[in-house]
């Protein structure tokens, strides 16, 4: 590979990462409370990233493209996942609210302080799930890679997996960092209880959408 051809798949790459997806919108659901879980999910959908790369490269990722009926399968089970997490976000909001009304004095207490952060091991997990079940990754990598090899072998396909899954992770990381920052200026409770509305919502509406579009 030249360094024009690797300059112009870098820049290609930074210009992906900064369009949101699903993962940009499950790494902001992750980073309301705190930025570790954030951050988790980032490097486990980067690893997804890796994971589609090596498939890509190992030459499996052509049956996807071959195959209408693995693509649409594949893509279904991402929606369905995605609907999940904003369904749960959901319904662990409204509990939280529940339990902490019946609190009664420890209402004000309990509204004050911010949202409990999920796992680090669950974001991660999460992170890698949905990237492992968006077959756009892996038709991204078999279409576009090539286009920048010289050469395809598994080395250089692999190669430049890693650097688009790098790029990626950066991103959201940043996303995650920065996300958690501006939760933290903005600690009211009617205003953190909305992001976390929308952000869970959103997950729901992507995965509704990533599965209907597999029909």
């Amino acid at each position: 590979m030249t360094l024009s051809l690797l300059l112009s798949f870098i820049g290609l790459c930074v210009l992906l990462s900064i369009t949101p997806g699903p993962d940009t919108f499950l790494v902001l659901r992750y980073s309301i409370a705190d930025a570790r879980p954030g951050i988790a999910a980032a490097v486990g959908s980067a690893l997804g990233g890796m994971v589609w790369a090596l498939v890509v490269a190992a030459g499996v990722a052509a049956l996807l493209e071959q195959s209408a009926t693995a693509y649409r399968v594949l893509k279904v089970v991402g929606g369905i996942y995605l609907l999940y997490l904003g369904i749960r976000a959901l319904v662990d909001h409204r509990k939280a609210r529940k339990e902490a009304a019946a609190a009664g004095a420890e209402l004000a207490a309990a509204q004050a302080r911010p949202a409990a952060p999920a796992s680090i091991r669950s974001a991660f997990a999460a992170g890698v799930i949905s990237c492992l079940f968006n077959p756009k990754v892996g038709l991204f990598y078999l279409a576009v890679l090539p286009q920048f090899l010289a050469e395809v072998t598994f080395a250089n396909t692999l190669a430049l997996g890693a650097i688009e899954s790098s790029i990626a992770a950066v991103e959201m990381v940043l996303v995650a960092l920065l996300a958690s920052k501006a939760v933290a200026m903005l600690r009211k409770p009617v205003v953190r209880d909305r992001l976390e509305q929308i952000s869970a919502g959103i997950l729901a509406a992507l995965g509704v959408g990533t599965a209907a579009s597999a029909a």
